[in-house]
């Protein structure tokens, strides 16, 4: 602004000399100066000013756009790591103080609600078009891509590999419209399935429904599957912990060869199954990698077995500087792929056979999937998907 201010009083300046020559021209006398034909050099640096002033005020605009990126992912990463002991916490304090009775009311209507997850939960349209969750987007960036279209006279499980340390891709395509899944799969309603033990939590459990994020058990996925009509999808993230603890950048590999039981249900509700591929959700954070055997593994596995979760030991970048270690992933690219769609007959009683059948057609579809796209999100043509046991 001061440029701005700057070059117009020399434009005034110009002006006022240009007038002065003009006057002594009339009276018969010489110009002044040269500066009096300044007039059209002072008007060019006006313009340059303006110039100067934009793109100070683009760089500024950037920088800001980049700072609400980053902040809209850590709100994310916290709330998902702390917001449900920081809110259980909160609440037994107030128990404790002249506002006890606000925590009464909100235990008592969470028992009258406890229930409420396993039907879908309160899925608002309002917060799935947050703002903050375009930042959340950009930040990567974060993009879907569908390469099919889905019947909404069906149900749908989606399989979404590989877990990575949180499942970024997996929240922003189908707990938000941020990647507008609405209106590239009309009519589908999404229901990214985690663990249930999310939905003891208080507040947490709240912010999780109005995504449309539901438990990931049976009872959750027959009453989906049966009751909800059609044009439901399931999103399954079917790796879940065993397979967060081998994220690593650079890393292609899923936890999928034992893992039947989603086709089970996909074969007793006649739901079709969809493989998906997020390329890029392994880049985000590093993790130190405990060998088999070791004590650090003995321990995340005793976790993941008894609790449902393995703790990870991971970092990304810092609040205000990529070269500092914090909780804020890297800013790399995430692409999900939505493969086609692998129709499956209703069976009541599926046998060994019909899971381990449509369990391999899986597979193979979820490996040419990767193949037939790999090469488009940078990874080299001699890149081969590892299918793991467990």
């Amino acid at each position: 602004m001061k440029t701005l201010i700057a070059a117009y009083s020399g434009v005034l300046r110009g002006e006022r000399q240009a007038e002065a020559d003009r006057s002594q021209r009339s009276h018969g006398g010489p110009a002044l100066s040269r500066e009096g034909s300044g007039r059209w050099g002072t008007g060019s640096s006006i313009l340059s000013a303006l110039q100067d002033l934009f793109s100070v005020t683009w760089l500024n605009r950037s920088k800001v756009e980049k700072q609400l990126q980053v902040i809209s992912v850590l709100q994310w990463v916290l709330s998902f790591l702390v917001m449900g002991v920081a809110c259980s916490a909160f609440l037994m304090y107030i128990f404790c103080t002249d506002c006890w009775l606000i925590a009464v009311l909100y235990f008592t209507w969470l028992v009258f609600d406890w229930n409420t997850p396993k039907k879908g939960g309160r899925r608002s349209q309002w917060v799935r078009n947050w703002a903050v969750w375009r930042y959340f987007r950009d930040y990567f960036p974060i993009q879907l891509v569908k390469t099919h279209n889905l019947l909404t006279t069906r149900n749908y499980i989606f399989g979404y590999h590989p877990h990575g340390i949180m499942g970024l891709g997996a929240f922003c395509n189908f707990s938000t419209e941020a990647t507008e899944v609405s209106k590239k799969f009309p009519g589908i309603r999404p229901y990214l399935a985690t663990l249930a033990g999310n939905f003891r939590l208080p507040v947490l459990r709240e912010y999780l429904m109005s995504g449309g994020i539901c438990p990931v058990n049976r009872d959750t996925i027959d009453y989906l599957l049966s009751k909800n009509g059609s044009g439901n999808a399931i999103i399954i993230v079917v790796g879940g912990a065993a397979e967060s603890l081998s994220s690593m950048p650079g890393k292609n590999a899923v936890t999928l060869r034992n893992r039947k039981g989603f086709v089970k249900l996909a074969l007793r509700h006649g739901a079709d199954l969809v493989p998906m591929y997020s390329f890029g959700e392994n880049e985000v954070y590093k993790q130190v990698i405990f060998e088999e055997g070791s004590w650090g593994r003995w321990v995340q596995k005793k976790f993941q077995k008894y609790i449902g979760f393995a703790p990870c030991i991971f970092h990304g970048r810092g609040l205000f500087s990529s070269d500092t270690w914090g909780l804020v992933p890297y800013s790399k690219p995430i692409t999900t792929v939505v493969g086609e769609p692998i129709t499956i007959p209703k069976l009541e009683h599926p046998t060994q056979q019909d899971i381990d059948l449509y369990h391999t057609m899986y597979m193979e579809a979820l490996v040419k999937l990767f193949d037939k796209h790999k090469t488009k999100f940078g990874l080299l043509e001699t890149e081969v998907l590892e299918v793991l046991n467990s």
